[in-house]
């Protein structure tokens, strides 16, 4: 019997919500590809997605347009379903410089990375749970539209052992090496194994914390239990486990002999062809590289930049989607796209960037011209694998407008309150104002939101704030994510009561504290001042009762008065 989702919540759906959940659900079990949510800031529209799930019992994956907004889904949906399969799925590096080669200076920049092995865990965690639960929900960014290894290699590789099963202790052994776990007889942490005669500790790779025990007699499987690696406690005894590989990216032996051999014949055609273009230093640079990295997956199974050779390792044509996220998810599965005005553009700029920066790579011989099919999912491929999408923004764009066969409202709040208040007042007098204004919210325990246009005002801004003794902070975009959350956790506490930002300020930034919103320059027309631009950083005064936006103009711009308009109405 497969688990169901159980939505744990105080609250009931209010407002707009009942209407709203009654309309997505209709429209899902109707066969819609496409629908849209728009639903005002603060109106609850991850409660109602919680009850499309909870009605609709079908896996669901959710996408995010950052780590930080992601990482406050995923803890939400967390609360709503502490007893079901809540994963995340995020790019695993804290850090990540991409191969690059740079012509006109002749530079090139290695490969240089650090993964965080937490969210790597997390990651193996959410596949398996897509493989083995009716009842799971993946919280992710874009990054589930870059490569993954090939699903059906992934699950050749599995190691399935019940007891009473016949295989002796060098075979498991073997097979745990195939899965690239390490054997490590001192500390057992993730991704390693020990061995004591007959009884084997496997820690998992995808396990927060639990380990595995093998125990054998006579070259049979007597017992299998959960145990715990610190006290070795054991909690549960199972008659059959299930064993994934340590990484997405493990591929047969026989299979990567036949990578290899395509790698070899590809090497010969390009090095023919950079000869006869005389272009003798290339042909030298990729033989040289190519070469390595063929032995090393030879001796070893890997190589660093293993996932250049992608396509030949999960036997792919030139040209084929690459192997994502999207593959694991169930034909039945529900798609949310969160904030999808700034998703939508950005699952579609992601393999422009990828490609430039590819081909210089190919064109100079650093890469093989395979290297070009390890890449993120192209608009039309994400588009074609899309499950059932539900869009879900404040502020719905084109795409989502033309697309949906229905756009399903949600203006009126749970909490009853209105969309803020919204005055103009002049630029000349801006920064003064402003403190003014900052002095009366902070003597009342109140929180305020400032967006500026530049990194350089937001910085002196924050200094002359500092100056008049308010506890102020700046957030920029060279803050890392897990700063960042933390920033905003200390706003909400009243460590500070001021946040300055440029763009940072706006999706789901869940602040109910926040009651004034001050928008610097806003007749400034930009990117940073589009009517799009303008509703979400309104929007973030909207969770507060007496939330008010004071826009700083000295003209009311074309955007100005629609975002005014719009904000009226709702």
């Amino acid at each position: 019997m497969a688990k169901q989702f159980e939505l744990q919540s105080e609250f009931e759906p209010a407002g707009d919500q009942p209407a709203a959940i009654d309309a997505l659900v209709d429209g899902i079990e109707n066969g819609e590809m496409w629908q849209t949510l728009l639903g005002v800031t603060g109106s609850g529209k991850t409660f109602t997605v919680a009850n499309v799930a909870q009605r609709i019992q079908r896996p669901m994956m959710i996408l995010a347009p950052n780590k930080t907004l992601a990482a406050q889904l995923y803890s939400e949906m967390k609360e709503f379903f502490p007893n079901n399969a809540v994963e995340y799925f995020v790019s695993y590096y804290d850090y990540y410089q991409p191969e690059a080669y740079v012509p006109s200076s002749d530079t090139f920049i290695d490969k240089d990375a650090s993964v965080n092995e937490q969210i790597e865990q997390m990651r193996l965690s959410a596949t398996k749970a897509m493989l083995e639960r009716r009842d799971s929900i993946i919280v992710s960014s874009v990054s589930c539209i870059y490569g993954l290894g090939d699903k059906d290699s992934y699950l050749e590789m599995v190691l399935h052992l019940s007891v009473g099963e016949r295989i002796d202790q060098r075979a498991v052994i073997r097979r745990l090496t195939e899965l690239q776990y390490s054997r490590n007889d001192v500390e057992l942490h993730r991704g390693t194994y020990r061995v004591r005669g007959d009884v084997i500790d496997i820690f998992p790779a995808e396990s927060e914390r639990d380990s595995v025990r093998i125990e054998l007699f006579d070259d049979e499987v007597e017992q299998i239990s959960y145990f715990d690696p610190l006290t070795g406690e054991v909690f549960q005894r199972v008659s059959r486990i299930t064993i994934y590989p340590k990484t997405h990216y493990v591929t047969p032996r026989e299979q990567l002999l036949a990578a290899v051999e395509g790698i070899k014949e590809e090497l010969r055609l390009r090095l023919a062809e950079l000869t006869e273009q005389n272009k003798l230093v290339e042909a030298q640079r990729l033989e040289q590289r190519t070469r390595f990295d063929i032995e090393m997956i030879l001796e070893l199974g890997y190589c660093n930049g293993i996932e250049n050779y992608s396509r030949y390792l999960s036997g792919r044509k030139t040209g084929e989607c690459p192997p994502t996220l999207f593959d694991y998810l169930p034909d039945d599965a529900l798609l949310i796209l969160d904030e999808s005005h700034v998703m939508v553009p950005q699952i579609g700029a992601m393999y422009k960037g990828d490609r430039s920066r590819k081909e210089t790579l190919v064109n100079y011989g650093f890469r093989l011209p395979s290297a070009l099919d390890n890449r993120p999912l192209m608009f039309e491929e994400w588009e074609r694998l899309a499950p059932q999408t539900i869009f879900v923004s404040a502020t719905p764009a084109a795409y989502e407008q033309e697309h949906a066969s229905s756009i399903v409202e949600q203006v009126v709040r749970p909490t009853g309150l209105v969309d803020p208040e919204i005055e103009i007042r002049p630029v000349a007098t801006q920064v003064d104002d402003l403190l003014s204004e900052v002095n009366k919210r902070a003597e009342i325990g109140e929180r305020v939101l400032v967006t500026t246009l530049t990194k350089r005002m937001s910085e002196d801004l924050t200094d002359y704030l500092s100056e008049h003794n308010v506890k102020v902070r700046y957030l920029h975009s060279d803050i890392d994510t897990v700063e960042r959350v933390e920033i905003l956790r200390d706003l909400r506490l009243g460590i500070f009561d001021v946040l300055v930002g440029i763009n940072l300020l706006r999706e789901g930034l869940d602040i109910r504290e926040v009651s004034l919103v001050a928008i610097l320059d806003a007749d400034k027309e930009g990117f940073l001042r589009s009517e799009r631009s303008l509703i979400q950083t309104i929007g973030r005064a909207a969770r507060n009762l007496n939330g008010r936006a004071i826009l700083y103009a000295d003209r009311i711009t074309g955007s100005m008065q629609r975002a005014i308009d719009e904000t009226d109405r709702r």
